[in-house]
């Protein structure tokens, strides 16, 4: 059975084509800046690498193109678009509407746009994309994979806010999470790896990148997780703010008279680690200045790894102890003296560092000392393999 996994942003278009018999991919890639006549597609098959400039003005043009590479006698992995059986789309938010996982029909599409006002930058992405594949194939079955249903194990106790009770019962204001498709899959790989049940574990998992969070997971559930209403919440990120202060908020909208849509724009996009180094939106850019001495930028970088580092600690409180940490996602998979700077701040729990094996990047690897306290390792994450899976299970 082959699947395509779909991920759909504003302007971009991420896949892979996925042999679930073998779970080999066959084919990925990226489609960028699409409604620009600058769009171009990147795509890997066959051991080879090509980058096309493509305009592609809607996703329903990006997916065209991209479903003729699949067929591309270059480098063609099918025969026939027909050899695709199913399509995985990821969606960020399901609200309280998707407790898991659902085959994709025009009522669900209309729930999932529903919930697009608690992930503004991703639902409606994930929507055009389904739409944009309805028109290119129509009749394939597809399914929406939610990174908030992984989170659904939560107690009550840890997803109500302090806040007039009457708000989550009328408009379901509560903490969701995120990235519930990354914490899973780099949990459940990490039972594969140590040969054991996930029954009587304590695992932190740290998803960092662009978007961060992390998720304590007791037994394989996860009880907690720093993401809340929507993926602002949390850590500070790239260019989102992370959690403050609220009357930073109704403070700064009364002195600059700015209404809640721009508010919610400047704490997206304008925040975060870039704002506070002054810098691109790129982290690796801030963390090397970072290690030049640039101020800001240290001061950013330090904020990042403090943040990750207490929420490690608050989740050793609430599952009363730690057994493993893994770091995944572009930031924990890549970024060695990041992974140093928080295990550092972790010391006093007996977490300890092995700086030959943390000298690496994009591994598997056990990267603690033998006498650490806490095992803590490197975890790849593969997201579109977990919902290449929940796309048969539903499909089947």
């Amino acid at each position: 059975m082959k699947i395509l996994v779909l991920n759909c942003g504003s302007s971009s278009l991420k896949y892979q084509l996925i042999n679930m018999e073998t779970e080999e991919v066959l084919a990925s890639g990226k489609y960028e800046r699409i409604r620009e006549k600058e769009a171009f597609i990147t795509h890997k098959a066959l051991g080879k690498k090509v980058t096309i400039e493509k305009p592609a003005f809607d996703h329903k043009e990006a997916i065209e193109f991209t479903l003729e590479q699949f067929t591309n006698p270059e480098y063609k992995v099918i025969d026939s678009l027909d050899e695709i059986e199913a399509i995985g789309h990821r969606v960020v938010h399901g609200g309280e509407i998707f407790k898991e996982s659902a085959v994709i029909n025009d009522d669900v599409i209309e729930k999932i746009k529903e919930c697009g006002e608690f992930a503004p930058l991703h639902n409606p992405a994930a929507v055009l994309g389904m739409e944009a594949c309805k028109n290119v194939m129509p009749g394939k079955p597809m399914v929406a994979v939610f990174d908030t249903t992984f989170h659904q194990t939560m107690p009550k106790d840890k997803y109500i806010y302090p806040i007039p009770y009457e708000y989550y019962t009328k408009y379901n204001v509560r903490k969701y999470g995120a990235h519930g498709t990354s914490h899973m899959y780099v949990s459940q790989r990490l039972a594969e790896i140590e040969n054991k049940s996930l029954e009587g574990t304590k695992i932190v998992t740290c998803h960092l990148g662009q978007g961060a969070s992390i998720c304590a997971i007791k037994d394989g559930k996860s009880i907690d997780t720093s993401m809340g209403l929507t993926p602002l919440g949390g850590l500070p990120m790239v260019t989102r703010s992370g959690d403050l202060d609220p009357s930073v908020l109704t403070y700064i909208m009364k002195k600059e008279n700015i209404d809640p849509q721009t508010m919610e724009d400047i704490l997206n996009k304008k925040s975060g680690l870039a704002s506070i180094s002054g810098m691109a939106p790129d982290f690796r850019v801030i963390e090397e200045e970072s290690n030049k001495g640039t101020e800001r930028a240290q001061i950013a970088i330090e904020q990042f790894n403090y943040a990750i580092a207490s929420y490690i600690a608050k989740y050793a409180v609430a599952m009363k102890g730690i057994d493993y940490i893994i770091f995944t996602g572009g930031i924990g998979e890549n970024q060695i003296n990041i992974r140093k700077g928080i295990c550092e701040k972790l010391e006093f729990m007996g977490v300890k560092l092995d700086l030959d094996a943390n000298n690496m990047r994009g591994e598997e690897k056990v990267i603690s000392t033998p006498d650490s306290k806490v095992k803590v390792y490197l975890i790849p994450t593969n997201e579109e393999l977990m919902i290449a899976k929940e796309t048969k299970r539903l499909v089947k």
